[in-house]
């Protein structure tokens, strides 16, 4: 162990720690639960530090040989030379994330001291508070990474397999379009569509999420960096948020700018709650798609049957060869997940008490795994299940001949009230809707072949005059 000094007195830190004092303390004061701050944000973090180093140099306050240790140190955190054991502190914490923060600003002093020749825990020549935390506070740097980890994640990860899905959805609706199938509504028999046509709606609503999500980056993409403890920015430059800004937008390629008001980016979280909103929006979609598929999927002999999913594994531990959807199973159970994530961040959110909203750090754990577990999620599901489902052609057709609802065509030559007398007599009596309607003598047997054509019923039509 190492004897380190902060305001409160002395702490015993390990001797190979990265971290200091302050962090030591954190961590015995909030051993609860197991949830640390994704790795996403911890490099985020090291990256907004990295910017803040070589801006406050440019800008005469920082040392060019102190700035350029500092933001090698952060370079250490990003490659992985200076591991997530450094970062050891769970979420529950301070709500601004002071802890976390100062996790990081010890870290890269400890760091950038050993690259300057001198040895961890001496806060010299390379202070945390007054070089690595220069011009900053928690409560503006924080919200920061937040941010920025937040566009990254959404950036990398979450729209390619966004957009991986969609495609492997848009494909089967081509592969599928030929097969009239049997609609349904109310989880009753409904008039026909084609298979391909049922997919081209899967496909469309991820699409449709894709343009929100889009359009939610842009608030994303505004960071607090500048407004330090209350969005006065004092003890700092006027140009430092701003540059600070810029110098992240060069490191990762998105177009980060300042926020117009401070004052809002420091007490509230707005764009995180309705980028989770979104992201909401996605996991209700999912869950749609996935569960049809289950349903289309279910039998083999005593379900729908219509789908043939792949076969991953074995499906039950006592009754052989059974064969169960699990890749849907897993995505709807992550969509249940970001729902309760997007009520943590709804309530969070809400709690931007006077200057500062402080529930920052469980904020950044539930946006970023929403994001992360839709992410890989969806390229699980596009991957060992979209892209290996073929169709029961048999079951399809069967469904389709015996379908009461194809009544329906002829609305327009019989009338309503007719043609439902029809179907209902087929049902009660077990026969098949040609039967019963040529048996009325309303119709010849041509003119219900001309009429009641399944593939012709997927079109628009206008009714005869």
């Amino acid at each position: 162990m190492r004897i380190e000094k902060d305001a409160l007195g002395e702490v015993a830190v390990p001797e190979e720690a990265y971290y200091g004092a302050q962090t030591q303390r954190a961590i015995e004061n909030f051993a609860v639960g197991t949830e640390c701050l994704p790795v996403g944000f911890v490099h985020s973090l090291a990256r907004v530090k990295q910017a803040a180093a070589v801006v406050n140099a440019d800008l005469g306050l920082l040392a060019k040989d102190v700035a350029h240790a500092i933001s090698q140190a952060a370079a250490d955190v990003l490659d992985g030379t200076i591991d997530l054991s450094a970062f050891p502190l769970r979420i529950w914490q301070s709500g601004s994330g002071t802890q976390s923060n100062m996790n990081m600003n010890e870290v890269l002093a400890n760091r950038a001291n050993e690259l300057l020749g001198g040895r961890r825990g001496q806060k010299s020549p390379v202070h945390p508070n007054d070089h690595v935390n220069l011009g900053q506070s928690t409560n503006d740097i924080f919200p920061t990474a937040m941010h920025v980890s937040t566009v990254l994640a959404l950036r990398n990860a979450l729209l390619p397999s966004l957009w991986m899905l969609s495609d492997a959805l848009e494909k089967k609706a081509v592969d599928f379009g030929d097969i009239v199938k049997i609609g349904r509504t109310h989880l009753q028999d409904a008039t026909p569509l084609t298979l391909g046509q049922e997919f081209s709606g899967y496909a469309a609503q991820l699409r449709q999420v894709s343009g929100a999500l889009e359009h939610a980056l842009q608030e994303v993409r505004q960071l607090a960096v500048g407004g330090t403890a209350v969005g006065t920015g004092l003890n700092t430059h006027p140009d430092f948020g701003r540059k600070v800004c810029e110098a992240l937008a060069r490191s990762t390629g998105e177009p980060f700018v300042q926020q117009e008001n401070l004052f809002a980016g420091l007490a509230a979280h707005d764009a995180i709650v309705r980028l989770s909103g979104v992201l909401r929006s996605l996991a209700g979609a999912l869950l749609k798609i996935a569960n049809d598929i289950r349903w289309l999927g279910s039998g083999p002999r005593s379900g729908l049957g219509e789908l043939h999913l792949p076969a991953n594994e074995p499906g039950s531990s006592i009754m052989p060869g059974k064969v169960n959807p699990t890749q849907c199973e897993m995505l709807t159970m992550i969509c249940c997940r970001v729902f309760g994530n997007d009520a943590a961040i709804a309530m969070a959110g809400s709690q931007g008490q006077f200057e500062l909203n402080v529930y920052k750090p469980l904020m950044a754990h539930a946006i970023l795994q929403s994001v992360d577990l839709l992410a890989e999620g969806m390229v699980s599901f596009s991957a060992r299940c979209v892209s290996g489902l073929a169709v029961n052609r048999e079951q399809v057709q069967a469904h389709v001949n015996r379908s009461l609802m194809l009544v329906t065509a002829l609305n327009p030559h019989i009338g309503y009230d007719q043609a439902a007398a029809l179907a209902l007599q087929a049902w009660r009596e077990g026969r098949t809707l040609r039967d019963v309607a040529l048996a009325s003598g309303l119709l010849t047997a041509e003119s219900f072949d001309a009429w009641v054509c399944p593939a012709a019923m997927t079109q628009p039509k206008a009714p005869e005059v």
